[in-house]
């Protein structure tokens, strides 16, 4: 493979192959890769005997693989965690897509060690250094990151601020509030305009600012051929390393051994953390309420209540 060529614009699959592999290897087969809700994605077996996955979307869509793309690298540059090499990407006019493809990520049985390594790892990432991340020549915050992008399919704001709850009611909380307004009733409303106006009552401001996958749902880990975690699928940007941890909790918790693991290498203040977990949580149910409907008002609503009541 010429390393060289990767994370370039392509104009097919086709034409990426060739690029990275060789001229003379082709394509054998698509097979359907079925779970994520966005893409289509497809494991490309190749006449070389390697193997790539590839996401393809409508033309239109070409930016959720530039961000996605852009997160990637950022994660993959800290030298911390697995993650996917970057082929290529680009629109295919004949096909009518866009696509972006990455290195095919082998399954393997787990290493007994995997969720203690998984958790040292992830704290790595997350103390590595990523002010190169933030838009470079400006001086406006430290937060954020060089662009804005998507957390799932909601466009996800990353202006760089320079206070951490500043950032997160700005770029997270209020977009999300705003695009839900027709699911919440007039008291709901102004208990979150409350929220909002109070959350650096309920925020910390962290003691160095972290480069975060943004969506750290387990299915967003896989365990590759090394029997060690990789993340995929990221919505990346730079912020307090308790909001990825907060991800892991909220649909499912991670073994114990993952947290104390995490926690040697980058210690939590438990406390605080458990306190905060709420607000971190609201801004991933209030993106679900408003990709797939009514049936997240009653969490989104018991977190902004929880919260507000404490006035």
């Amino acid at each position: 493979m010429n390393k060289e060529e990767t994370g370039k614009t392509f104009c097919s699959l086709e034409e990426t192959v060739k690029s990275v592999y060789g001229e003379q290897v082709s394509i054998v087969r698509a097979d359907r890769v079925y779970g994520g809700d966005i893409n289509d994605a497809y494991r490309l077996p190749l006449s070389s005997g390697d193997c790539i996955f590839a996401k393809t979307n409508s033309i239109g869509n070409a930016g959720f693989f530039r961000a996605e793309a852009n997160g990637l690298e950022a994660l993959r540059e800290t030298g911390t965690i697995g993650i996917p090499q970057i082929l290529g990407m680009g629109t295919d006019k004949q096909r009518g897509v866009s696509f972006l493809a990455l290195e095919y990520i082998e399954s393997a049985p787990r290493t007994g060690s995997y969720w203690e390594t998984f958790g040292r790892e992830l704290a790595m990432m997350h103390r590595a250094k990523c002010m190169p991340f933030t838009r470079p020549g400006e001086q406006e915050g430290k937060y954020g990151f060089s662009e804005d992008n998507y957390i799932g399919a909601s466009p996800q704001k990353n202006k760089p601020g320079q206070k951490w709850a500043d950032f997160y009611r700005e770029c997270r909380l209020l977009p999300q509030i705003t695009m839900a307004q027709r699911y919440l009733d007039l008291s709901l409303r102004k208990q979150a305009d409350w929220l909002l106006e109070h959350l650096d009552s309920y925020l910390r401001e962290p003691e160095f600012p972290s480069l975060l996958h943004g969506d750290l749902w387990g299915g967003n880990v896989l365990c590759g051929s090394d029997g060690k975690a990789w993340l995929i699928d990221p919505a990346v940007y730079v912020g307090d390393f308790e909001a990825d941890l907060a991800m892991t909790r909220l649909f499912g918790s991670l073994p114990d051994a993952f947290y104390g693991a995490y926690h040697e290498v980058n210690p939590v203040d438990r406390k605080g953390y458990s306190e905060r977990r709420g607000i971190y949580d609201l801004y991933h149910l209030l993106n679900h309420l408003n990709l797939f409907g009514s049936g997240y008002l009653g969490s989104v609503a018991e977190i902004i209540r929880r919260y507000a009541g404490r006035r």
